[in-house]
């Protein structure tokens, strides 16, 4: 395995109630697991394509484990070790969370696809991001600043506030609410070892 490798973020990392919560290299994670922090998740799946048996497995028996020929491994003095696909943090129970990232797609859930000044359900491509305050006026991108607005509705408004376009917002635009970061996690290395943890 390079060095490269040991760089991606291929650790799934769960906190001690087996709920993902972040992901680490390879090398963060043989350092959490040669400390205690956390141990890592030995999956028997017999032809590595199916998580099986699941045994959390400290850092003095994880370098006994022999490597399948499907396992990742890096050499050491001792011989080649398994790099894990998943483990488990020893002394954290949470699920941090977090606010979804502010982007077109994320601004067309929070509003379900409707216009905000018409209340018109739009298809893609029929609607963009109006700034309730103009950005040519000091307006931000922000949760609180922007709404989805049909492109014609958008154009009508133009460089002007809602109020002196003439319209009005179906509701007050604020910040969805934080979700559990296991909602953000993707396996995009498509490693079969997390699927059971994923939400999607």
């Amino acid at each position: 395995m390079s060095a490269s490798i040991l760089d991606l973020k291929t650790v799934l990392v769960l906190n001690r109630n087996w709920q993902a919560i972040n992901t680490r290299t390879p090398a963060e994670a043989f350092c959490q697991m040669a400390t205690n922090a956390a141990t890592a998740l030995d999956i028997d799946g017999s032809d590595c394509r199916y998580a099986g048996r699941m045994a959390p497995t400290s850092w003095e028996d994880w370098q006994k484990l022999p490597v399948r020929e499907c396992d990742a491994s890096i050499g050491t003095a001792r011989g080649r070790i398994r790099v894990p696909t998943v483990i488990v943090v020893v002394n954290f129970s949470q699920v941090p969370k977090k606010r979804p990232k502010f982007n077109s797609r994320t601004l067309w859930e929070r509003d379900g696809g409707r216009c905000q000044y018409t209340g018109r359900n739009l298809a893609p491509g029929e609607g963009n991001i109006d700034h309730i305050l103009p950005r040519s006026r000091g307006g931000e991108t922000t949760w609180e600043n922007c709404v989805l607005a049909a492109r014609d509705v958008n154009s009508r408004k133009a460089d002007r506030t809602p109020e002196e376009a003439g319209m009005r917002l179906l509701q007050e635009p604020k910040a969805p609410a934080e979700l559990p970061v296991t909602m953000f996690l993707r396996n995009t290395h498509g490693i079969p070892d997390w699927d059971p943890f994923l939400v999607n």
